[in-house]
């Protein structure tokens, strides 16, 4: 396991609003990426992995993938992992995690 890999397992250790980097789930044949909550939202946000397409995270939690997807200009799931990691990697390299 990674440096990266261990830190986003770690951070999967903490209750979905607590955590602060992305992770996936899986329900009913979907896969979305949850988005940790900013400061300013009134909820997270589930995307679809592969397609540019969001709903509310407590509909994802409610309906799996029945939930009301929306579509998004320039984010998908496999996006927001791709930055996450790509932001972490950098503060490793920069001595941020020990």
């Amino acid at each position: 396991m990674t440096a990266i890999d261990a830190i986003f397992a770690a951070d999967r250790q903490h209750p979905p609003r607590e955590r602060s980097l992305p992770w996936l789930e899986t329900r009913d044949g979907v896969t979305v990426v949850i988005e940790p909550k900013p400061h300013w939202a009134s909820d997270m946000r589930a995307f679809r992995a592969e397609a540019r397409e969001y709903c509310a995270y407590v509909d994802w939690i409610a309906n799996g993938a029945r939930a009301r997807f929306f579509g998004h200009v320039d984010t998908c799931g496999d996006d927001l992992i791709r930055k996450a990691r790509a932001l972490v990697a950098g503060e490793v390299a920069d001595g941020h995690w020990n």
